[in-house]
């Protein structure tokens, strides 16, 4: 009963919108000028991205978008999971296709490409492995819906476990979806990982845009299967996923009423996750054709009656694991023999937060300060933790916070933000033996602060008394520097507190007695 429960609550059936054309942002990566391909553009990746090398593969007669790529260093040790991210506008809440591509071309002299981890914000999308597709001779390609939750979205490789030699990608390409896409799924706390898109019953090249308005991939799925082609004048009335005309010219059908319809799809065994199913239909006979539907023996709709206008049928909570085999089998009374035009199916990603948004303007403004920020200063500072930001220690939980920075000996130019004060859950603040200069921001927000490193560098002027004012500061090392002015009796004279000020800063009046 709870199952069945379950399944009420998760399918929907519903008629064939109208809907605006789509907006879309596409990166050539590696690329260095913008081009125009069947009349899109495409714009370079270095306004997206600081870090990396641009590479021009040696094959030649590849597509425009292929022909380059761009690479990023294989880090050994501790940085060896450290991403590298592109950061893109977005607009707030809105509801994006991502897609990346990926066409190896031997850009790291070795035979096989690497494999690695792609990240879109805080969220672990997936593990990159083009190793089957390059040894066809073909390109891969990613795709997910994922929400805009601020003003940019940001799209991370990372290096993993698995990974050989540099990360590398080709293209990358965002498409601001409609409302009706998609909609059953709540995207405040899941994103959606493409696994197959097919139009059944189809041989031809892979329909996309034009066809497609939202550019969205369909695959042929139709040799060595039942195929009945409909002809050029089919109406469709409008799904809410608005899959394309050319998906309702193609079909997989039977040939008598009483036959089963039997097909292993997707292609590929599932992980054991929780998916997202949609199928369409159209029958423009006007007969009626009514049948039954079992995903891998479990029943998916009951008497599905396929319209002139068709109907699309989803889940959006489908526990799948292995392969997954689909049973189409007629009703009772029906005429006509099963048919399907076209199939969505994607694993159901749970989001994986975000650092707290004042976390994330301080270090935003301290990395603005910086002269030369660590390279991976980009997307969300924590998130994922095994890739969080060089220096940043975070906490654990649904609320994600800063709690220690160590940026010792990185070579730091440049100055401290007051923007720093943001970073409220901080515990350990270490910047020593760099060359930052400029004066010392108050830092008394930061209550939880336990010690404040900051010596062996160029800062001056005086030392804010306020820093006394840190009740559980039990560490404040501010050796080697240019500090003026008198040590503030708060500091001196606060108990527990390990003050250094000396050696250097030679022109700080020695503190009071």
């Amino acid at each position: 009963m709870f199952f069945f429960l379950s399944l009420l609550s998760t399918l929907f059936f519903i008629p064939f919108s109208l809907c605006q054309p789509p907006r879309s942002l596409l990166i050539d990566c590696g690329a260095t000028v913008t081009s125009l391909i069947d009349d899109r553009q495409w714009l370079p990746d270095t306004g997206f991205i600081s870090i990396g090398t641009s590479r021009t593969l040696a094959e030649t007669n590849l597509s425009p978008t292929l022909s380059t790529v761009r690479s990023f260093p294989l880090l050994h040790n501790n940085s060896r999971r450290r991403k590298f991210c592109y950061v893109v506008p977005v607009y707030r809440t809105g509801k994006y296709l991502v897609r990346t591509t990926y066409y190896y071309g031997g850009v790291n002299s070795q035979v096989s490409p690497p494999v690695f981890d792609q990240i879109v914000d805080g969220t672990l999308w997936s593990v990159v492995n083009t190793t089957e597709d390059y040894a066809r001779g073909t390109a891969s390609y990613y795709e997910g819906i994922f929400l805009a939750a601020g003003k940019s979205m940001s799209v991370c490789l990372a290096s993993n476990t698995y990974t050989e030699s540099d990360p590398f990608i080709s293209a990358m390409e965002f498409v601001l979806l409609a409302d009706s896409l998609y909609n059953s799924t709540d995207f405040g706390n899941s994103s959606l990982r493409l696994v197959a898109r097919h139009s059944f019953g189809y041989n031809g090249s892979i329909i996309r845009y034009p066809d497609d308005q939202f550019d969205r991939y369909w695959e042929p799925y139709g040799e060595n299967n039942p195929t009945l082609s409909r002809g050029e004048n089919v109406s469709i009335n409008g799904f809410w996923n608005l899959p394309p005309l050319k998906v309702f010219q193609t079909q997989f059908a039977v040939s008598r009423p009483e036959q089963l319809l039997e097909f292993q799809w997707p292609l590929t065994p599932l992980q054991n996750s929780i998916y997202y199913i949609a199928l369409y239909f159209a029958d423009d006979t006007g007969t009626s054709r009514v049948f039954n539907i079992t995903i891998n023996d479990v029943s998916f709709y009951r008497d599905l009656n396929i319209s002139m206008t068709g109907v699309a049928l989803f889940a959006n909570q489908w526990r799948l694991s292995g392969p997954t085999k689909i049973i189409l089998s007629p009703a009772p009374g029906s005429t006509r023999g099963p048919l399907i035009n076209g199939g969505e199916i994607f694993e159901v990603l749970p989001v994986g937060g975000r650092t707290l948004t004042r976390d994330v303007i301080g270090l935003n403004g301290l990395k603005d300060s910086f002269q030369n920020p660590p390279f991976d200063w980009n997307g969300d500072p924590c998130l994922p933790l095994e890739n969080s930001w060089t220096g940043i220690t975070c906490s654990r939980g649904s609320r994600i916070r800063v709690i220690g920075l160590n940026l010792t000996s990185m070579d730091l130019s440049g100055s401290l933000s007051p923007n720093i004060a943001n970073l409220t859950a901080l515990s350990d603040l270490w910047l020593g033996n760099n060359r930052l200069s400029g004066a010392i921001p108050d830092l008394s927000n930061l209550k939880l602060l336990k010690t404040l490193h900051l010596e062996d560098n160029q800062l001056n002027g005086r030392i804010p008394s306020s820093l006394g004012n840190i009740d559980r500061l039990q560490e404040l090392f501010l050796q080697n520097n240019n500090l003026t002015g008198q040590v503030p009796t708060s500091l001196t004279l606060k108990p527990g507190l390990n003050l250094r000020v000396a050696p250097g800063n030679p022109f700080l009046d020695p503190p009071i007695p």
